[in-house]
């Protein structure tokens, strides 16, 4: 999360400034996300807390439109509209944990978020990493209660083993694609642009998924899904 986090808001080697006070900063160069990375190997997999974004028409259409202005491009892994998500934790290898601590972590988090209503986030500015490219969204600390949740509930069933940053350092966004090449970045930044249309959600839901081997396969199994409340009228 750290690299998308300086990819926003601090220089990175090899980028170049998009506006005269440096704050935002783009890449010269994409690069082959899984080229060197270490990824599950056969009948291993990995757990993550999710909020998915399939009761988001909104957002699979924001997805649409990125394929559609970078169809010209080779290099590039889309992610399924099915699996389009918000990274929220990545509690750990999934040989690590047995069913039963899987649905008491479910179970867990449920009740910690018994009281969080639904939160309300807006998506549409465009985030570029030399590994992907993400739609951001914001106000990221609007998102912490539920990261909080997934965290205290992996480390009360587990026992404390989250790794995953502090909340300063998280970047919450929607991973729209992939690179899978060496190519540069300035083309593809030219035909995306930096904002698609403005679209607000309500974030509603934390999943528990078991992503099985890589990454790139898709091979997703939902283990459980908490859905906040809606408030009380």
């Amino acid at each position: 999360m750290h690299e998308l986090a300086r990819a926003w808001g601090i220089t990175l080697p090899h980028a170049r400034a998009d506006r005269k006070d440096g704050r935002v900063t783009l890449p010269d160069q994409m690069t082959n996300r899984w080229q060197n990375r270490a990824e599950p190997g056969p009948g291993q997999g990995t757990v993550y807390w999710h909020m998915l974004m399939r009761d988001h028409p909104e957002v699979a259409g924001l997805a649409r439109q990125a394929r559609q202005r970078l169809s010209g491009f080779s290099g590039l892994h889309f992610t399924p509209l099915e699996w389009l998500h918000l990274t929220t934790l990545v509690a750990g290898p999934s040989d690590e944990f047995s069913e039963s601590q899987l649905q008491k972590m479910i179970h867990t988090a449920g009740q910690l978020l018994a009281d969080t209503p639904p939160v309300t986030v807006t998506l549409g500015r465009i985030g570029y990493h030399p590994e992907a490219i993400v739609l951001g969204v914001t106000p990221a600390k609007a998102l912490i209660p539920v990261r909080d949740a997934a965290r205290k509930a992996t480390d009360q069933v587990c026992g404390v083993r989250s790794q995953d940053g502090q909340p300063s350092s998280w970047t919450p966004h929607v991973t729209m694609c992939y690179s899978t090449s060496s190519q540069p970045a300035g083309p593809i930044i030219d035909a995306l642009g930096l904002e698609l249309p403005s679209r607000t959600i309500q974030v509603s839901t934390l999943s528990l998924v078991i992503q099985h081997g890589p990454e790139r396969d898709w091979n997703w199994s939902t283990i459980g899904t908490i859905r906040l409340p809606r408030a009380r009228t």
